[in-house]
């Protein structure tokens, strides 16, 4: 008897039956026409994509089986995203995945649970992050958009910048802050859940380095939010953005776009023949082992997570060790494309089709992003080295 998807223990098959099945449905389930794209997909052009997943059980792959996930462990979590990278999948607009899944499980009452996580599994809720502001980006304990409570609702006013595809978005978990005057900034910021079709708001797109509209500026105007959009207690909000801050720097440090990079450089390099030459093998080989490392300090996260254990404030170092390495990726592929690498768009070399400056311009912001390298450098230094500041 076949068990249902949602019923398999995936963590009981070997590596190589396990890799072999996901890469068969990889391969027969995901558009061709999206293979190695390297800007943000919109919602429309993925779902296809996502109700395959969605249908197959296979959409929340980090969540404990009774929330509806494939429960899998840490090895497997890094070959389902090996798989992913080798065929060229675009990552999905998936933070109700990543990110605001993992904290309802975790803070949220069981009323929301039981609303928003088969919304967010189902690609119904799409969900974008609204911390950043213009004067709180790396310091975004300094955060100014106010809620104040009326009645049954949240008063939401001000503004988030750089929320990334927020104009593809349908929802938005957001910092507020809803008591002034504290001992600490910390102090006083709530979370709320918010309807992006709420009136009041207002979202601005902006366009990327490459062209591309990703982040947008959004505007509240006294926006009325159910107070039960609250998740964790009032008032309590930093430490719920400090656990979702974790799971942030989990799913940005993934060895994804490493591997990514890795495998067009391979294409490459085996295309113009530079794996005869012991120079760039040299290079190519310090890389290789980079990305197998950020592999496997991905995978001992993963598995804390498993445990049901907080993550420490040591996964910054999954944080600067991806994006970094990232950034040395993209680098070398400049290097190696050699005059055709500064060319802007597509090209074509033996058939080999990379776009060197987009893939180059998104790493530029990596170390910045999620929290900047200089300021996870700090948390390391101060909480996990205890050195004194």
């Amino acid at each position: 008897m076949t068990l249902p998807e949602n019923e398999r223990d995936y963590n009981a098959l070997s590596d190589a039956n396990f890799r072999c099945e996901v890469r068969a449905f990889i391969e027969q389930n995901y558009p061709q026409k999206l293979r190695f794209m390297l800007r943000r997909v919109k919602r429309d052009e993925i779902m296809e994509w996502w109700r395959a997943l969605y249908l197959k059980g296979w959409i929340a792959p980090s969540w404990p089986v009774e929330y509806g996930g494939m429960g899998l462990n840490g090895g497997k979590m890094v070959i389902f995203i090996e798989e992913l990278e080798r065929y060229g999948v675009v990552a999905s607009p998936d933070k109700g995945i990543t990110h605001v899944g993992p904290t309802i499980m975790k803070f949220g009452t069981e009323a929301q649970k039981r609303f928003y996580l088969p919304r967010n599994a189902s690609g119904e809720y799409i969900w974008c992050q609204g911390y950043s502001e213009p004067n709180a980006g790396s310091d975004l304990a300094n955060l100014q958009t106010s809620a104040l409570i009326d009645g049954e609702n949240f008063v939401i006013n001000g503004q988030k910048t750089w929320t990334s595809m927020a104009h593809d978005s349908t929802h938005m978990f957001v910092l507020v802050r809803t008591k002034k005057n504290t001992n600490k900034k910390q102090e006083g910021i709530s979370f709320l859940l918010v309807d992006l079709a709420s009136p009041g708001i207002t979202i601005r797109p902006m366009r990327n380095i490459a062209g591309h509209q990703e982040f947008c500026e959004i505007f509240f105007d006294n926006v009325r939010v159910p107070v039960d959009a609250l998740v964790g207690k009032l008032d309590d909000g930093w430490r719920v953005a400090k656990a979702l801050l974790s799971f942030e720097r989990l799913n940005i440090g993934s060895p994804r776009r490493s591997q990514y990079a890795l495998r067009r450089l391979q294409m490459l390099a085996k295309a113009k023949g530079l794996f005869s030459d012991s120079g760039f093998v040299d290079k190519y080989a310090t890389l290789t082992m980079d990305v197998e490392d950020l592999g496997s300090l991905y995978g001992r996260f993963v598995e804390q997570v498993k445990r049901g254990e907080p993550l420490g404030q040591d996964v910054s170092s999954l944080k600067i060790w991806g994006m970094e390495t990232w950034q040395r990726l993209t680098e070398l592929l400049i290097e190696t494309g050699a005059e055709d690498g500064v060319g802007d768009g597509l090209q074509n070399i033996d058939d080999v089709e990379i776009d060197f400056l987009t893939t180059f311009y998104y790493a530029r912001s990596a170390t910045i992003y999620g929290g900047s390298s200089e300021i996870q450098r700090n948390i390391i230094a101060k909480y996990v080295l205890q050195l004194p500041s």
